[in-house]
């Protein structure tokens, strides 16, 4: 679907055209064309294709999504695949992808399963129109930028979401819920992870040393883009590693209170073998036994069995056994 298609020239918008004015447009000195689509059918790329003579492979990329954030080169056009991070209303990650087409006197931009759209970025782009000068590159920057981003209100849920795990890891009974919800919070943290590492490997190749020819202008732009990235990756490490702690101390937890209960079980069990060791004693139906002719012989067997025991258990108590 068509979101809008428009004609700037030295910083200012001309007017929203027909798609089969593009290319009447794109003769023009000075003239760049932004187009922006959603859920383009295989149509409207064609369309664009032919437009903007887009290669084949980068079409084809287009078309089935599903693509690695990536950045290539087809002679004059830059084609690059982002992945655009949200949270559905059931507090999910959803993932997205944007395709964007850059030459020097056009960008197009496709965007697949997200419901974020750039409208923002374009009021933003006219609303500087001495950086809109530049052209096609600063949109390219200006789209880039925005769904960088757009990465961190995500990180920022994903670090809150850590530390309301860490408030109950020491909670009693929490260990085996504290886990599975760990591992939910490490699945979206690498979800991140793959849209932000290879844009960021791939974004080092915009700035500094041989840069595609529609970036040259803005380099320092897109160096700031990068150091978002690396922020963003950095963060995401931090919270990798936090994360494979907490599982660690949960993990400990767990042993520790496995290690509580087996310890109770061995006092319980130490009393109980002292009383049977003395109940199979006396129990035994030997005629000669001295205590069988003695009228208290059987109070003072359960009291010498329940001292005992009440000793043990005390030994047991004061030790932390029980």
């Amino acid at each position: 679907m068509l979101i809008n298609c428009v004609a700037y020239q030295q910083g200012a918008k001309l007017a929203e055209i027909a798609v089969s004015q593009i290319a009447e447009y794109l003769a023009r000195p000075g003239c760049f064309v932004w187009v922006a689509l959603k859920e383009a059918s295989d149509e409207e790329l064609a369309e664009m294709q032919h437009q903007f003579g887009l290669h084949d492979l980068a079409v084809e990329d287009a078309r089935h999504g599903h693509q690695r954030p990536k950045i290539e080169e087809y002679g004059d056009t830059l084609f690059t695949v982002m992945h655009m991070i949200e949270y559905s209303p059931t507090d999910e990650l959803r993932v997205g992808e944007v395709a964007v087409f850059v030459g020097h006197n056009f960008v197009l931009s496709a965007r697949r399963s997200s419901t974020q759209g750039f409208l923002g970025v374009r009021e933003r782009a006219e609303r500087e129109p001495h950086l809109l000068k530049q052209g096609a590159s600063f949109v390219y920057y200006a789209l880039m930028d925005a769904v960088v981003d757009r990465y961190f209100p995500v990180i920022d849920m994903l670090e809150q979401d850590l530390e309301a795990i860490e408030d109950k890891i020491f909670e009693p009974g929490s260990a085996r819920q504290n886990i599975e919800r760990l591992y939910a919070l490490k699945r979206r943290v690498g979800t991140v992870r793959h849209a932000v590492l290879p844009l960021m490997e791939a974004t080092g190749k915009l700035w500094g040393g041989r840069v595609p020819q529609v970036c040259e202008r803005s380099q320092d732009y897109f160096r700031d883009v990068y150091d978002h990235l690396v922020r963003c990756n950095a963060t995401l490490d931090a919270l990798r590693d936090t994360i494979a702690t907490a599982i660690q101390v949960n993990l400990s937890m767990v042993t520790i209170d496995e290690s509580e209960n087996t310890k109770r079980l061995a006092a319980w069990a130490g009393i109980f073998a002292v009383a049977t060791f003395f109940v199979g004693v006396w129990g035994m139906n030997f005629e000669h036994m001295p205590e069988l002719k003695w009228p208290w012989g059987y109070p003072a067997a359960l009291g010498l069995i329940a001292s005992v025991c009440g000793v043990m258990y005390w030994r047991f108590r004061k030790s932390g056994w029980l």
